[in-house]
């Protein structure tokens, strides 16, 4: 990013962000979360969510995350919830938990089959068939905590590897939104005319809710390039020269990751878009990067600026 670009993207209105986390499996994972959680507090996001997987100790991982969260420091958690081996009454119990925790935000999500992308999804019997479903479930289920729950889903600016085209998505889409969908949060991509081309068709297929770009902090191309393959996120050539000889230097490879999310912030910044998600993979120091490049200051330091 070059010395105009930055000064232009400050001069933009300050953007609103938000950090996605994964709950640790050990005891060293934790520490380095909540050594993430710890730095990124003060860039007051508008909320922190965590993922959610299939199995039994994951799903307990990120229940104890998002409580702590909500319980120990001043962000606001989103909790990610699925449709994946799970029985409409096992939903409402783990909403209901994180209600009386002090979440109130759900990320609602089909999720993926427990073997893994690429194998088709079977619902649970009992349980809801689609992010729909799961979305109207807990708008309808105890409707004093259902109006109040704030509800995102997901989206998929290049298409989801289930799909049958963008007409069906579209569809899909505006579906969640009916059903009470709050916000849609993207998965990640790297040219902002990818996301533009999505948000017009949402707009023309009757979407309102606002759409938010997820980006992605990933500075080991070779994992990126594995997450890019399972849902089909792509890659452009020039992403691949940026990181081209960089396997054994990660303090610059740090510095590309920033500055390409930076950029793609910028651009769309300059088209309108206000909120950025950010996958931050547990790493503060991109997320931070990424945020001053863009003119994000910590609360207590644009508090003694005013």
């Amino acid at each position: 990013m070059s010395v105009m670009s930055i000064a232009r993207s400050q001069a933009q209105a300050t953007p609103h962000v938000s950090f996605e986390f994964f709950p640790p499996k050990n005891e060293t994972m934790s520490e380095r979360l909540w050594e993430c959680v710890r730095r990124l507090e003060p860039m007051a996001p508008d909320f922190v969510s965590v993922t959610y997987g299939a199995g039994g100790s994951t799903r307990e991982r990120t229940h104890a995350t998002v409580k702590r969260l909500a319980q120990e420091t001043s962000l606001t958690p989103a909790a990610h919830l699925t449709c994946v081996d799970a029985t409409k009454r096992d939903v409402h119990a783990v909403a209901e938990a994180y209600w009386q925790a002090g979440v109130k935000h759900i990320v609602a999500l089909r999720g993926d089959s427990p073997n893994g992308m690429g194998e088709p999804f079977k619902p649970h019997p009992g349980g809801y068939e689609s992010s729909v479903d799961l979305v109207a479930g807990l708008r309808a289920h105890r409707p004093d905590l259902g109006k109040v729950f704030e509800v995102s889903v997901a989206c998929y600016p290049e298409r989801h590897p289930d799909s049958l085209g963008w007409d069906e998505d579209m569809a899909l889409l505006k579906a969640k939104q009916e059903a009470g969908a709050d916000r849609a949060i993207t998965q990640f991509f790297f040219e902002p005319d990818t996301f533009l081309r999505f948000r017009d068709r949402a707009a023309a297929a009757g979407v309102t809710m606002p759409l938010v770009p997820g980006i992605m902090l990933q500075p080991n191309f070779k994992g990126l390039k594995r997450i890019a393959g399972l849902c089909e996120a792509y890659l452009p050539d020039w992403l691949h020269q940026l990181y081209e000889g960089l396997e054994d230097d990660p303090e610059t490879r740090d510095l590309v990751t920033a500055n390409v999310a930076a950029e793609l912030c910028h651009h769309m910044a300059g088209e309108g878009v206000e909120y950025f998600h950010f996958y931050t993979l547990n790493r503060a120091n991109l997320a931070l990067s990424t945020c001053h490049l863009l003119g994000l200051k910590p609360a207590d330091a644009q508090a003694k600026a005013a």
